[in-house]
């Protein structure tokens, strides 16, 4: 019988499957008392997380008998994973099952930031009547959709982007132009350059890493096509967050989106304080109902075959 550590959240539901098999120590508080996870890393089979703990340093040092590592997620740059693999731990993510999270958010904040009308309740509660100022909204049908980015979620995101009328363009510094997955959804590769200036939603589905870091600066934002909406689902740090609130300040852009951040949680600033047509979340854009208990039980199904 192994030992499973799981640190943060989980859908409670898959738990029963790798309590009949493995002992099991669950506490999705345990990522926030380090001497304590660390204490328990210690005798780990196998740890369970999703993305607020740092599986590297001190933690990764305490992983001595660990064979696998599954991600409550897809991103892995809380991961050391060269690391652990130089260790012998495998490391697991939940490839696709918060896919559609992701791309129903996508989809949704496109359509709510075109639109332009739906953060005036207050205002049509206290008496006001804006409707002639906000009788200008954009259709999503006919827009350009930008995808940076074009693995499973950028190509589900696309689907129901195409379902509602719109053209999508896509760029992935890892695909040639020619791959099949271009033309199974319909969609045209597109160089950088040209996704950005061309795209009226540009959508960011890249990781964090040395050739993405500050992607989206001043001169990238300011090149972007003038009402434009950004939208990163992605990971912080992509982009420039001070910039982004200067050109929705200016006018440049016509919205944004943003669900993670450079620093998590979002610390108070003035960064993002009067950006108009703004929506800020923090970090749940492939977390739903669904998606979690999508992600619980393929990372307990995974994690359970890791330990056979």
């Amino acid at each position: 019988m192994a030992r499973i550590v799981i640190c943060e959240f989980i859908d409670e539901r898959a738990l029963p499957a790798l309590r009949a098999k493995h002992e099991v120590v669950y506490d999705p508080k345990l990522v926030d008392d380090a001497p304590r996870l660390k204490a328990e890393a210690a005798t780990a089979d196998a740890l369970i997380v999703r993305n607020r703990t740092q599986v590297r340093g001190d933690l990764l040092a305490a992983l001595t008998r660990c064979r696998v590592i599954g991600r409550l997620g897809v991103g892995l740059d809380n991961i050391d994973v060269p690391a652990c693999e130089a260790r012998g731990m495998a490391v697991i993510p939940a490839t696709g099952a918060n896919a559609l999270s992701v791309a129903e958010y996508v989809i949704t904040s496109a359509m709510l930031l075109l639109r332009g009308a739906y953060q005036h309740t207050a205002a049509v509660a206290a008496g006001q009547w804006p409707r002639a100022a906000l009788s200008n909204g954009r259709e999503t049908a006919g827009k350009t959709l930008g995808l940076i980015g074009f693995g499973s979620i950028g190509q589900l995101t696309a689907k129901l982007a195409r379902g509602l009328g719109m053209e999508v363009i896509a760029f992935d510094a890892m695909m040639d132009e020619d791959h099949p997955a271009y033309a199974a959804v319909g969609v045209r590769p597109a160089g950088l350059d040209e996704l950005i200036a061309s795209a009226d939603v540009v959508s960011l589905h890249v990781p964090l890493v040395d050739s993405t870091r500050n992607l989206f600066d001043a001169r990238r934002i300011a090149a972007m096509k003038r009402g434009a909406v950004l939208i990163n689902t992605a990971r912080g740090g992509i982009i420039d967050e001070a910039a982004l609130a200067a050109a929705l300040r200016g006018g440049h852009l016509g919205g944004a989106a943003i669900d993670v951040f450079g620093s998590e949680p979002l610390p108070a600033s003035a960064h993002f304080t009067d950006c108009q047509n703004l929506l800020l979340t923090p970090h749940i854009a492939g977390v739903s109902a669904e998606s979690n208990e999508r992600v619980s039980f393929v990372i307990a199904d995974k994690v359970l075959e890791a330990l056979k």
